[in-house]
């Protein structure tokens, strides 16, 4: 069975649009694992634009399943993963004037920097992957790095409306690479209801990381309908 982590930071994008308390993302998680969600995925930003501290703290405490925290390689950003100590993190990377994480982390250039950020979150038995683009060099940069496991970008399939055969191709090679050099295999960007089956029936995928085509679709149905609907992809496609 694939684990389907979902993403609440557009819950929090709704409410710090207004800069009140409502809707809460915390809430929309709880919703969430209702729904049937295997995990919960949080990106606390530098600027704080949407996911604000008190969020992950309160996730610690209220979700059932587990807590997957993005974050940026920064000494700021790696003693707060120490202090919430969720159950997993995901470094990748950061620029102020995107609208949402753009490419995978460069490994190779920072390899000294996350290597250490590693080190210093797995002593606190937090389970460390990288956000990586499906490239051979990324991925074996990630295992020398000492992560737990990679996320593979799947924005750039997601965002071809054509024959998305050879970036298909690009990332099921990439997760058998990552899993014979012993890395579990996530993956996540741009994955929506329509695109998400051939992703997810790749044999060594472990979990899928989605947050806004879930978010969009629970504005119609529900958190927890949306949640189930996607779930259900899932199993079909390891059926």
């Amino acid at each position: 069975m694939i684990r389907l982590g979902v993403n609440v930071d557009h819950v929090a994008t709704v409410r710090q649009a207004r800069k009140i308390d409502i809707p809460d993302p915390v809430e929309a998680a709880l919703l969430a694992e209702r729904g049937g969600a295997d995990g919960i995925t949080v990106h606390l930003r530098e600027d704080r634009r949407h996911i604000q501290e008190r969020d992950v703290r309160l996730l610690r405490e209220r979700v059932k399943t587990k807590v997957n925290l993005e974050m940026a390689v920064t000494p700021e950003m790696v003693r707060l993963a120490e202090k919430f100590s969720p159950d997993d993190a995901c470094f990748v990377p950061e620029r102020r004037e995107e609208l949402t994480t753009e490419g995978g982390l460069d490994v190779i250039a920072h390899k000294a920097k996350v290597n250490e950020a590693v080190k210093r979150l797995e002593e606190h038995a937090i389970r460390v992957s990288l956000f990586v683009d499906p490239e051979t060099s990324q991925i074996e940069a990630s295992r020398e790095a000492g992560a737990h496991g990679v996320e593979l970008h799947t924005g750039p399939y997601c965002d071809l409306s054509g024959d998305r055969s050879k970036e298909l191709e690009k990332i099921t090679a990439a997760a058998s690479l990552a899993r014979r050099l012993g890395l579990e295999v996530h993956g996540g960007h741009g994955l929506n209801y329509a695109n998400v089956l051939p992703i997810a029936r790749i044999s060594e995928m472990v979990e899928l990381n989605i947050g806004h085509s879930i978010v969009a679709r629970a504005i119609m149905v529900g958190m927890e309908q949306a949640v189930r609907e996607m779930k259900e992809l899932l199993i079909k496609a390891r059926g």
